[in-house]
């Protein structure tokens, strides 16, 4: 810190156990730790798949099947490298023949679209048998990196690879004809519907760049920048280090999609400062991951399902931002009230301003950090394509970077520094792009036995025609599929299947197109499924964020996951106002409309806040709890009626606690 004393790092100790939490809690973080020649075989690999993905970007662009052809190829051999066939190998410090003999096999077969690419598009519907066998052993090789990254989800990828043979004898509306074996794989490995769809497209020209932009913005510093400015904002409030994070993890959610590393980043600073003013150790670390998960939902970086969301509704990204923003606010704000409601109760106060680093000093000193988010910024605001803008934001990180050696006179660490953000970079798109193209394979099921449009019926069905009965079956089904797998895989399967459903049963006051093809109902169920995807982090048995909170904090998971999901009940309300107050995403509605939905939800997610904690001006009564709960609700859900009770709830709980307080 510049003006007081810094929080000292939490020690290595703590990172092994967090490391070992995650490890049993998800593949993702079961890579093996390398060393000597292995390490640097996949350096150049992972370096160069970054440097492949930005000549694509900025320099030569690739038609679409052989750019996501490349980009599966690069994924696959990374995985096979670097992630054991049992878990538990994750301890080892080089990879295996057998290893290395996947990794070949699969570049193989992804170059082998990438090079017969026009032979392919010529012969589709009549491919020989060579081609075919090709194809089905990338399907397998696919499915197998998926088992080693993901968990559950290829298993679940498999087991829809055997519907188009046997969903003859499946029941009722599930029932589809039987399809020829050369039809599925042609259909899954030689078009864009199946491993190379519009997900694996995605994170090959969108997400990955975004990847890499966050990997050099939080290497150049600027997300320490953003922890400083955020202790120095708020660190001498009521409850400040809580405050912090709530700050810190907005701030670097600008720049980062993942929730686990924004609890890595800032994480090992917060949690010691919470439990030294008084917070208990396990609400501390709830506290750090239900702040970390908002990084997934706010702007202008969302996590990679945004992208998506982007890419199938056919809307410009930044669309997508726009109808993000106020909800990510509301999250944010719910956060920070009930840290503060709940500093309240206990009577906890802030640090001392000797204690925290001045604004100030930290802006004037590191200022030009945060050019390349501002650039960024402004050409996605001047309509730019996504690909484009994190590409010169790119670019500019990293002379950025060259500016920082050469103030700190260490240019010699430049080129180095330079190669390990490439690679780690390379590393950290893995997941997304291993989920995108095993969950290409279900998604081209979907489409070439039209499955989906059961799943539609029976959903409408089970929901008996209502509305918010379709929703919560939605809620549930996100929550349980988002346990098992990534967000971005949960998105995009729900927005295959639930979608059209939720869109369904929409009133016609949704029906107004904001582009072509794509009504504000729309959006609001997809957005709808987003959040309850993000908010998957935090809800048991798989709540990765809580995992690593808990780790720092030295507490039991599971009752960290608890607490975290309760302090994150604004994320599990927001969706709902899509649907209900779509104003709230500044895209329908006049001013006057969506001044008055924003503020009824801001008073709305406030009262929630001092329900879930129990205290607004004074300790809350059970009786008081749940009126401002109900009344929370009804602002929420946003109408004359339900805000006119609303008000009225808040209003005798306000004057109760009012008059306590005289007496007192």
């Amino acid at each position: 810190m510049t003006s007081g004393m810094q929080p000292a790092p939490a020690p290595e100790v703590d990172r092994r156990a967090i490391d070992e939490m995650l490890v049993e809690a998800d593949p993702e973080y079961g890579y093996r730790r390398l060393s000597g020649i292995f390490a640097v075989v996949v350096a150049i690999v992972a370096v160069a798949f970054s440097l492949f993905q930005l000549s694509v970007a900025g320099v030569s662009p690739l038609n679409t099947l052989r750019q996501r052809g490349a980009h599966v190829g690069f994924a696959l051999v990374l995985v096979f490298l670097l992630y054991p066939l049992r878990r538990r190998g994750y301890r080892q410090r080089r990879f295996g023949v057998l290893d290395v003999l996947f990794a070949a096999v699969a570049a193989f077969v992804t170059g082998y679209v990438v090079w017969h690419h026009d032979r392919l598009l010529a012969q589709a519907g009549q491919l020989p048998v060579e081609d075919l066998w090709v194809g089905a052993l990338g399907i397998v090789l696919v499915l197998e990196a998926g088992r080693r990254v993901l968990g559950v989800l290829p298993f679940i990828a498999g087991a829809m690879i055997a519907y188009p043979f046997l969903g003859e004898a499946a029941p009722g509306l599930l029932a589809v004809r039987r399809f020829p074996i050369d039809r599925v794989i042609e259909h899954l490995w030689f078009t864009t519907e199946g491993v190379f769809g519009i997900p694996i497209g995605v994170a090959a020209t969108f997400v990955f760049l975004f990847v890499v932009l966050g990997t050099f913005l939080e290497k150049t510093g600027l997300g320490q920048m953003f922890v400083e400015i955020a202790m120095g904002l708020a660190g001498w409030m009521t409850g400040g280090p809580a405050k912090v994070s709530v700050f810190s993890s907005a701030l670097l959610g600008t720049v980062s999609g993942s929730s686990v590393a924004n609890v890595t980043a800032d994480g090992v600073f917060n949690i010691p400062l919470m439990k030294r003013i008084g917070y208990e150790p396990r609400f501390a670390a709830g506290v750090e991951a239900a702040t970390s998960v908002g990084g997934q939902i706010m702007p202008p970086v969302m996590g990679a399902a945004a992208f998506i969301m982007a890419e199938f509704l056919g809307v410009p990204y930044l669309t997508v931002v726009q109808a993000a923003i106020v909800p990510a606010v509301l999250y944010f704000t719910s956060l920070f009230f009930m840290i503060h409601f709940e500093a309240k109760r206990l009577g906890l106060r802030g640090l001392r301003r000797d204690e925290l680093p001045d604004v100030g000093a930290t802006i004037r000193r590191r200022w030009y950090l945060a050019v390349p988010l501002a650039v960024m910024i402004g050409y996605l605001l001047e309509g730019f394509s996504p690909a484009r803008a994190a590409f010169i934001a790119i670019v500019l990180s990293a002379g950025v970077h060259l500016v920082t050696c050469l103030i700190e006179r260490r240019p010699g660490s430049y080129l180095p520094d330079l190669w390990r953000m490439l690679e780690q970079a390379a590393r950290n798109a893995l997941v997304v792009s291993t989920a995108c193209a095993v969950v290409g394979i279900i998604i081209g099921i979907v489409t070439l036995t039209g499955v989906g449009n059961a799943f539609v019926t029976m959903t409408i069905t089970l929901g008996q025609q209502n509305l918010f009965v379709t929703l919560v079956l939605v809620m549930i089904a996100c929550t349980i599929i988002g346990s098992g797998i990534p967000t971005t895989a949960t998105y995009i399967i729900l927005a295959a299947l639930a979608v059209p459903a939720v869109e369904a049963l929409l009133p016609a006051n949704d029906q107004l197109q904001i582009a072509p093809g794509v009504t504000i109902g729309k959006l609001a169920a997809h957005m709808f499924i987003f959040y309850y995807g993000v908010i998957a982090d935090l809800t048991p048995p798989d709540a990765l964020a809580a995992y690593a909170a808990a780790g720092i904090a030295r507490t039991p998971p599971l009752a960290t996951s608890v607490t975290a999901t309760r302090l994150a009940l604004a994320a599990i309300v927001v969706p709902y106002t899509f649907v209900y107050s779509p104003e709230i995403m500044l895209l329908t509605g006049t001013l006057t409309d969506q001044i008055f939905a924003v503020a009824t939800a801001v008073v709305g997610i406030v009262l929630l806040a001092a329900g879930a904690s129990g205290y607004l001006l004074t300790t809350a009564t059970p009786i008081e709890r749940v009126l401002l709960l109900g009344a929370a609700a009804s602002l929420v859900f946003h109408s004359a009626v339900s805000d006119a009770a609303g008000v009225l709830c808040a209003g005798i709980v306000i004057a109760a606690q009012l008059a306590r307080r005289r007496r007192r």
